[in-house]
């Protein structure tokens, strides 16, 4: 399972920044990228994250998406 990012519908809510600070950060364009902890978050967490982000501009794949 990974998260995948589409920057291009990032709305810079900062719900998962809020969510996973460990996970995810905004860069000087202030959009989300994601950070290395974002490989130790649970299935259950990722998921709950992307659901919560009111642009869509996460989703969760498989690994091998």
């Amino acid at each position: 399972m990974k998260i995948l990012i589409d920057r291009d519908e990032c709305l810079s809510s900062g719900k998962c920044v809020a969510d996973a600070p460990e996970a995810f950060a905004f860069d000087d364009e202030e959009l989300v990228v994601a950070l290395p902890g974002l490989d130790d978050l649970t299935e259950a967490r990722a998921v709950t994250i992307v659901r919560n982000c009111p642009s869509g501009a996460l989703r969760v794949a498989d690994d091998d998406a």
